[in-house]
Order: structure tokens, then sequence, then C-alpha cells
């Protein structure tokens, strides 16, 4: 999962036309933590992995490799 989940960020990154920085500092973590995460040396906490899915408005299944589909899930309505 690491290694799939480090490439579709860096893509995902990359797309957006984003830094490394921008991303972390939107997560509220380190830029050497999101490196670490693009590098597939650490994985993300769940609760960051949701703060990137949503920054990047795609899927956690998408980021992790459960799905090729990078259309996040519709939200209930409350």
């Amino acid at each position: 999962m690491k290694e799939i989940l480090a490439k579709r960020l860096r893509k995902c990154r990359e797309d957006a036309g984003l830094t490394q920085i921008k991303v972390a500092i939107y997560c509220d973590i380190t830029e050497k933590a999101y490196q670490n995460y693009e590098l597939a040396t650490h994985e993300p906490k769940v609760s960051i992995l949701l703060r990137i899915a949503q920054f990047y408005k795609v899927s956690i299944d998408y980021l992790v490799g459960l799905t090729d589909d990078p259309t996040p899930y519709p939200r209930p309505r409350t």
C-alpha cells in the first residue's frame, strides 16, 4: 500500500501544480512528514489521510489503491 499511496500522492500534487510545503501547511504537518509519505518511508495517520484526500478532492480508497477512480464518495446530507 505504501508504494501506491506514495505514487498517488505525488501524482495528485503534481497534477495540482503544488509544492510539498503547500500541501503540508494545509494538512497541518511538517514538510518532512509529507515528503516521507511521498517517499513511502512513512504512512500517514487516518486523520491526515482524510485531510489529504479532502484537499485533493479524491477518495481515500483511490489514494491507497483500492480503486482507480479518484472521485470522492458523496457525503450524506444532514
